[in-house]
């Protein structure tokens, strides 16, 4: 007789895209407990759903510390994140305990670009601003320079960190008539500058030299308040600022003051500190500050691909397989 495979139990932390659900449904062998929401779950539940799981489907929003993994327990084997990013997973504590990670690097890389690319044009082109005059009766007449903004031809465009996403963005912004690209990271990266003809320089430079500076790279102890006073003093008065990468990385208070005295000309945010931020925050009051609530993946197509590719990777991994991407830890 063939023995009976062990049933394992996984902890959903949210309700996922219909792809990415409907694999999850097939899935043998599994008890899937999950929080039937497109909202957060509480904490309290969360350690309650996790206690003696043997696999965790987890988003951003969750933050899997020391305590959650000892609420956990020793059956916990397998962590899948349904992101690219994992600073909100105490990796130490989790390498600590010989838990296997999944991630979904690359297949957002595209989505995110592409945003990154609209976010810089509707804040250097002050696109918001120009809507709402529209809406409010602010719109009067032709007047030459009323509504003017920064183009891209002829420009420098520094990017702070040159991974998949920030060279997805250098490949997208090149068509415009960039004149020359900059870029910062923990090394050089000749093998992908290449291609778009990227110098690498230190943080003041390419501080000093671009007339929009965009933030690509990912939160690290190195990084983390990384866009400081100092930083955006180095900056030219008519610069554009663009953070697609996690909002610790900007010092929020600095970037504040930087665009109320004109330090810069603009700022557009996708990600932001907290994560919702309070709407009486200061940065929602500046005409010269557009936010986005962290939507970077948010097409329907990338999102069910990350969904199927983190399920699988959960999956994958609770059976002890190689899973489609899992992170070296």
């Amino acid at each position: 007789m063939k023995a009976a495979q062990r049933i394992m139990k996984v902890f959903v932390s949210r309700r996922l895209p219909p792809e990415g659900q409907k694999l999850l449904a097939q899935a043998e062998n599994c008890t899937i407990q999950q929080w039937e929401s497109d909202d957060p779950v509480p904490r309290a539940e969360l350690l309650k759903g996790v206690a003696g799981a043997h696999g965790l489907f987890c988003l951003l929003s969750d933050s899997i510390d020391k305590e959650l993994l000892d609420t956990a327990g020793p059956n916990l084997k397998v962590i899948s994140t349904l992101s690219v990013g994992f600073d909100h997973l105490a990796m130490d504590e989790i390498k600590k305990r010989g838990i296997r990670v999944g991630y979904t690097p690359d297949v957002l890389t595209e989505a995110t670009a592409e945003l990154s690319v609209a976010l810089l044009l509707a804040t250097c082109r002050r696109l918001p601003e120009a809507i709402q005059e529209v809406k409010s009766g602010g719109w009067k007449s032709w007047t030459p320079m009323w509504m003017c903004g920064y183009g891209l031809s002829n420009s420098t465009v520094g990017i702070i960190g040159l991974g998949r996403i920030g060279m997805a963005i250098a490949q997208r912004l090149k068509p415009f008539g960039v004149k020359k690209f900059l870029y910062t990271g923990r090394r050089p990266r000749p093998e992908c500058a290449a291609g778009v003809n990227a110098e690498y320089v230190s943080h003041e430079k390419l501080t000093e030299d671009s007339d929009f500076v965009i933030v690509s790279c990912s939160l690290t102890p190195e990084t983390e308040g990384l866009c400081n006073k100092d930083f955006f003093s180095r900056m030219k008065k008519t610069s554009v600022f663009v953070n697609i990468s996690r909002g610790s990385v900007v010092n929020q208070e600095d970037l504040y003051q930087a665009l109320v005295t004109g330090q810069i000309a603009a700022a557009g945010l996708d990600v932001t500190t907290p994560e919702p931020l309070p709407t009486n925050h200061p940065l929602l009051n500046l005409k010269n500050c557009v936010i986005l609530p962290h939507i970077g993946s948010a097409t329907y197509s990338t999102r069910n691909t990350m969904a199927v590719l983190a399920v699988n990777n959960l999956l994958k991994g609770l059976a002890g397989e190689e899973m489609p991407s899992e992170l070296k830890i």
